[in-house]
């Protein structure tokens, strides 16, 4: 049976940050070292609650487990969790701004089993039906593979600063048409 796909609920919240502890941790084994690794799930992964609320976000179940999370916005927030904003999220314009491409975490026990992909289909037909003729997102190293098979191109690459500047990682702005 193919996985399903359902709108992640607040109840959900915990055991979706386990499941991004867990993937960041080991499926950016060789992406990352320890220490960015350890900054990335301090500083910057986890869900963004505002996508929860506008379901937006989802969860991949398959044969009643969790297999993996992720999302997409019509808001300006580019990546994070909720421990990283200062301010209200904007709703985007679909006329002129991309939407955003959110948060794409897989439990490592289920990798490589095209849950990822799945996810990206639904979260860019759900973007289109909004109105949007583009995705950005903001990849981890891990990820980029993922999105380059579905069309993404590099925009920018960048070092993200993290530890109060005594860590950088290495991230990719990518875009594509809808």
């Amino acid at each position: 049976m193919p996985p399903t796909i359902r709108p992640a609920t607040p109840a959900d919240i915990p055991a979706l940050e386990a499941l991004i502890v867990r993937s960041a941790t080991h499926l950016g084994t060789g992406f990352y070292t320890t220490a960015q690794t350890a900054a990335l799930v301090r500083e910057v992964f986890g869900v963004d609650s505002q996508l929860v609320a506008d379901g937006t976000y989802f969860v991949v179940e398959e044969d009643g487990a969790t297999a993996a999370c992720g999302g997409w916005s019509r808001r300006s927030t580019r990546f994070g969790a909720d421990r990283m904003k200062t301010a209200p999220d904007r709703l985007l314009d679909p006329a002129t701004e991309p939407a955003r491409i959110r948060a794409f975490f897989v439990d490592p026990a289920m990798a490589r089993r095209g849950y990822g992909s799945a996810l990206m289909r639904h979260c860019a037909a759900a973007a289109a039906a909004a109105g949007f003729h583009q995705l950005e997102l903001v990849a981890t190293m891990p990820g980029v593979p993922l999105y380059l098979a579905h069309g993404f191109t590099e925009v920018e690459r960048f070092d993200l600063a993290l530890a109060d500047g005594a860590v950088a990682a290495p991230m990719v702005l990518m875009q594509r048409a809808l």
